[in-house]
């Protein structure tokens, strides 16, 4: 490595040591165990998967899971390059040294997105409408109520739209990865030939 180029490498690194640092000790002076905040989080944490062991589909539970896996991916990594980049900012955190939200990234949203397969998938309804409908209320109710109790922050031009955006694009992806492993997993019984392309975003059981 060249050295002018070892040099600034040195200077991000220590950078991110310093930054670390005083993430960690902002979180023990104003989002630690003492604050509401804090627990309000870990109830954001423990309480969807609570509700999830009781009420998911254990027919389906890989299918409900895998989703669910997607969706907390895509969320977090979408979550850590706007945090990363300052548009996203939170102010309290259940986990200091993590740019992105654990208690939304890792159990209230995939597991509310997660039940929202799993209805739509039990009772026939069309996902693509309801999740546009989960995106509308998360991004222009919930979004703006963390914003007024200070438990995000918005900066350089974000807004609730753009966020609404995102979690259409993340419903849309996290879909259609599903739906190709389940395509992959299915390829004995629909024959590459005979498979419209359709079918990859919309796979039916096939009638016996």
């Amino acid at each position: 490595m060249p050295t002018d180029q070892a040099n600034k490498f040195e200077q991000i690194h220590k950078l991110h040591e310093k930054l670390a640092q005083a993430t960690t000790a902002y979180w023990g002076t104003y989002s630690n165990l003492n604050t509401w905040q804090f627990w309000l989080l870990l109830f954001f944490i423990i309480f969807p998967l609570v509700v999830l062991y009781f009420f998911i589909d254990r027919k389906k539970v890989f299918l409900i899971g895998f989703f669910g896996l997607n969706i907390h991916v895509w969320v977090h990594y979408s979550d850590a390059v706007t945090a990363t980049n300052g548009f996203i900012d939170y102010p309290y955190k259940a986990v200091p040294f993590l740019s992105s939200s654990v208690a939304l990234d890792a159990a209230l949203i995939p597991v509310s997105a997660m039940l929202l397969y799993q209805w739509t998938l039990n009772r026939n309804k069309n996902y693509y409408l309801y999740a546009t409908a989960y995106s509308f209320l998360a991004s222009f109710l919930f979004k703006p109520a963390l914003v007024t109790f200070n438990l995000m922050k918005l900066y350089n031009g974000m807004n609730f739209f753009y966020i609404f955006l995102n979690y259409l694009l993340v419903f849309a992806i996290s879909k259609w990865i599903t739906n190709l492993f389940m395509y992959l997993q299915r390829k004995e019984d629909y024959p590459l030939e005979n498979l419209k392309i359709n079918r990859i975003f919309s796979i039916r059981k096939k009638a016996r």
